[in-house]
């Protein structure tokens, strides 16, 4: 049993693997966090609830309150009455009052895990999960609020949501609703988050934890470039072997907050949910919110404990695609190789020369609809290019298919242009405050997807090309954030709805097109990476991870989205050099060697490259079906890290019964020192032997996790090695 209450304590306990959270019940129903830490075994109290000591509970101590809603352990806290640290739960009544106060009235524990309405979510049978419900109501208000705890086991991970409904009269507004806290005392806890721009997403940024609010959010109408819905705090010292790591990542595709604050009385209260700004929900009369899921990862073990708890999950049981399994079709992207300058015959000659070097699909990006000739135009006019798709669409996809290729197409369907028959139709439907210029971003607007009929407008005009020939894969991309918010469909007192109305547009408009077409291997984008967050891989087992394709920019790119996201869900392309992003030459062999950590493909004009480039494509596309397998369902281990050491990276993943092991190393910047490098690998049995592929030579696992491996110098900056170890025998 994962999860159980224990009455006379009035303790509820949540055990995983390797992990036990633990929620206690005051005298008056306050609900309170115990503990989130290492598995224990063995009876348990409430006494870290601090209720035998000043300034005790309001049934002692009426006259003290505040106090005590200021430092108490808050499962769950709300604002407006005393609790003068970041709330969760703001609501303000028909009066123009803030304040709620929520105590506990009764539980529910269950084996499995329910839907959240509307929402991306974690899913398990009885087998793999089971669940807490905390049901609290404020009587004054006439609200009840659900606390709901889901606990994985095998993966170490327990997901959280809230979900809150109007019993009473008044129309309630929520002005804020987060979906997680954690209140623990602070152990010189250090922070990490995952910042950047535009092509340089998700880099690792770590400081030590202040006093006051630190945080990473986003208020751009998505998971943006430049933070990430992920947080941890970690204790000092803390590294890929060792250390507590406490950490939440967020299943919402639009505004978040993730922020730790250290209080006065040196505890930390770390909490994660829909951004506030821009944020208020009518809550009517017998209406429910529900918010989005957070899942949360203690590790004892260090980070690398932490991430692989991450990929496990992600892959088991947030990634629902019939390709999570399976090998995905290496593709070949025409962008970079044409931009908008393409016809059939340009597509055609790339797919044939493309399948003589066992590349699989052809994929038809920006550029082939209505009149777009640059990126000025016809977003929202989904109707073939005939002048350039000669033909029409069903003839190219039907003469790739005839050379041996599967087909996939660009989209960017939550987009209008401003120069486009759809807006010059509806005008109306573009996101805009109303007597003032719209604030254009890539000579674009935004649909306003809280619009039903918006939504079915864009999803038809998919779901219609997609019914018009052979399509295997569709690239959903998104090239702008939200600005100018304004809706003509809602309402005045609606209005700070759409932010969230629009998140949930975009997941209704998703699960309509993996429905209908369930075999589609769908790539969600957002000018590269900017929503790579766990609600997208709910509906696509893949995301493009970063317009920046240059192998070097990658590596940090990709060690930081590894963090936390499973290298199968990682879009990653060998492109061509100088790189179109920073004008870097790398090697042929290290740009597929650094691709290969993903979902491999490319991104060139495969007719112009060097004959020399040309040539090792057939070999790439060798390697990758040898390892992709492993690399998809194994084991990360980060070993080394370009970005702490300015020389070199390393990672390794190691099949889950440690029978192989595939290390890559980079080179970065080559030295004068021409001595070998020693590096301590991870993910073998210690107890067994390793044969080096492509030589004799055998080693220990423990000789290599313990003694080190002499990695040779390699001549140059910007070389790669592989080294793939396979198991030969046990030994004792």
């Amino acid at each position: 049993m994962a999860i159980y209450y224990e009455e006379k304590n009035k303790i509820f306990r949540l055990d995983t693997k390797k992990s036990t959270y633990l929620i206690g019940l005051t005298p008056e129903g306050y609900v309170g966090h115990i503990y989130y830490g290492d598995r224990l075994f063995h009876d348990v109290d409430s006494c870290l609830l601090r209720m035998e000591e000043a300034p005790f509970t309001p049934s002692v101590n009426k006259r003290e309150k505040s106090a005590f809603l200021d430092a108490f352990p808050m499962e769950y806290p709300t604002g407006g009455i005393g609790d003068y640290r970041e709330s969760c739960l703001n609501i303000r009544n028909e009066q123009g009052c803030m304040g709620s106060e929520f105590h506990y009235v009764s539980h529910e524990i269950y084996k499995g895990k329910r839907a959240l309405e509307g929402l991306p979510a974690s899913f398990g049978n009885e087998d793999e999960v089971e669940t807490l419900e905390i049901l609290m109501e404020d009587p004054v208000l006439e609200v009840s609020l659900v606390l709901c705890y889901s606990a994985f086991e095998k993966e170490n991970v327990i997901t959280r949501n809230v979900r809150i409904c109007n019993h009473g009269k008044q129309t309630l507004k929520l002005e804020k609703v987060y979906s997680a806290c954690l209140d623990m005392d602070n152990e010189e806890f250090e922070m990490i988050t995952l910042c950047g721009s535009w092509a340089r997403e998700r880099r690792i940024q770590r400081h030590e934890l202040h006093y006051g609010k630190q945080s990473a959010s986003s208020a751009k109408g998505e998971s943006s470039h430049q933070e990430h819905p992920f947080l941890a705090l970690v204790t000092p010292g803390t590294n890929q072997l060792q250390g507590k790591v406490y950490a939440m990542n967020f299943v919402y595709s639009g505004n978040f907050l993730a922020q730790a604050e250290l209080s006065q009385f040196d505890s930390v209260r770390m909490v994660m949910g829909i951004n506030r700004e821009e944020f208020c929900w009518n809550l009517r009369k017998g209406e429910t919110f529900q918010a989005p899921e957070a899942v949360l990862v203690y590790s004892g073990e260090g980070l690398g404990e932490m991430t692989r708890s991450f990929h496990d999950f992600y892959r088991n049981h947030m990634i629902r695609s019939p390709y999570l399994h399976k090998k995905r079709p290496i593709l070949i992207n025409n962008w970079e190789a044409t931009y908008f300058d393409f016809d059939t015959d340009k597509l055609l000659a790339i797919a044939r020369e493309a399948k003589k070097s066992g590349i699989e699909m052809l994929v038809m990006d920006d550029g082939w609809f209505g009149e777009r000739n640059l990126d000025n135009s016809s977003l929202g006019d989904w109707t073939v290019n005939e002048k350039k798709i000669k033909g029409g669409l069903k003839h190219l996809v039907d003469e790739v298919n005839a050379i041996g290729l599967e087909f996939g197409i660009w989209f960017e369907p939550e987009m209008i242009s401003p120069d486009s028959e759809l807006y010059r139709k509806h005008p109306e439907w573009a996101i805009q405050i109303p007597s003032r210029e719209a604030t254009q971003s890539r000579c674009q607007y935004v649909l306003d997807l809280s619009r039903p009929e918006v939504q079915d407008y864009a999803y038809e005009c998919v779901a219609k090309i997609l019914r018009s020939a052979n399509i295997a894969y569709v690239k959903w991309d998104m090239n702008r954030q939200l600005s100018d918010l304004g809706s003509s469909w809602l309402d005045r007192e609606s209005q700070q709805e759409l932010f969230h109305r629009y998140v949930l547009g975009l997941y209704r408009m998703q699960e309509r097109l993996v429905t209908e077409f369930p075999n589609l291997l769908l790539e969600n984008c957002s000018g590269g990476g900017a929503r790579f967050d766990p609600g997208m891989l709910y509906y696509s087992p893949q995301i493009w991870c970063s317009d920046d394709t240059d192998a070097v920019e990658r590596l940090a790119i990709q060690e930081g989205t590894a963090f936390i996201y499973p290298l199968s869900a990682m879009g990653a392309h060998v492109s061509d050099c100088p790189n179109h992003a920073v004008g870097r030459v790398t090697p042929f062999e290290t740009r597929g060697h650094v691709a290969l950590a993903g979902t491999f493909g490319y991104e060139l004009d495969i007719t112009k490259i060097p004959q020399e480039d040309r040539d090792m494509i057939p070999r790439q596309t060798e390697m990758y079906h040898k390892y992709h397998e492993l690399i998809r369902e194994g084991d990360y281990y980060r070993i080394a890290s370009y970005r702490e050491n300015n020389s070199y990276d390393c990672w390794a993943v190691a099949a889950k019964d440690k029978s192989e092991v595939l290390v890559t190393y980079v080179q970065v910047l080559a030295g004068a020192n021409r001595h070998s490098r020693k590096i301590y690998f991870q993910g073998f049995d210690s107890n067994a032997l390793y044969r080096l592929e492509g030589t004799k030579k055998t080693y220990s696992g423990e000789r290599l996790m313990k003694m080190g491996f002499l990695m040779e110098a390699l001549t140059g900056d910007f070389r790669s090695r592989l080294y793939h170890f396979v198991k030969t025998e046990e030994y004792h």
